[in-house]
């Protein structure tokens, strides 16, 4: 098994952070993982992405061309990765950043309202994780324990009293991911 995963949107919508969840959690299950963020210098507000590689065997080369899943954030993203999903690939957006929608016929389209629900569960940081359980609903390739330990790995101590507000955000993408 090996998954090629592109996750990009604007800076400060959590894309570093997921890409960097997945790689941990991946690494936690033994997996071999390739993580590779690409950024512009805007802290906020600027273009951001990770290529993540999952997989049980040796990755050859971090740098992939096309992705088995693309996961596009804002309107950008979606025309700069929708092209590049593979033929019977998937792609997840969330619709509050898009204007056009995909149109792709040989792909399967998956829209996550992440940022609605986050709005709903009074926690608008969860955004991210409500888009990284929609993710693992659709390719369960990790484990949600491992997924909250990277959690704990990758948050600053001082956030841990936020672990139960991700974890019911990512259970929430679980449940509000629907196929387009």
């Amino acid at each position: 098994m090996t998954q090629e995963i592109i996750i990009s949107g604007f800076g400060g919508q959590g894309v570093l952070s997921m890409g960097k969840i997945l790689a941990y959690s991946a690494l936690m299950e033994g997996k071999e993982v390739s993580w590779m963020p690409a950024y512009g210098p805007e802290q906020r507000g600027g273009t951001a992405n990770v290529t993540i590689i999952i997989s049980d065997e040796r990755i050859s080369s971090p740098i992939v061309s096309t992705f088995d899943t693309a996961i596009v954030l804002n309107q950008p993203s979606l025309e700069k990765f929708e092209p590049k999903v593979k033929a019977g690939g998937a792609l997840i957006y969330d619709s509050y950043g898009i204007s056009i929608p995909p149109r792709r016929t040989d792909i399967e389209i998956y829209e996550i309202n992440a940022m609605d629900a986050a709005a709903e569960m009074g926690n608008s940081k969860g955004f991210n994780m409500i888009v990284l359980g929609g993710l693992l609903k659709l390719r369960p390739i990790l484990e949600i324990e491992n997924v909250l330990k990277a959690l704990r790995k990758t948050l600053p101590e001082r956030h841990h009293h936020l672990i139960p507000a991700n974890e019911a955000a990512l259970r929430k993408g679980f449940e509000i991911i629907k196929k387009v």
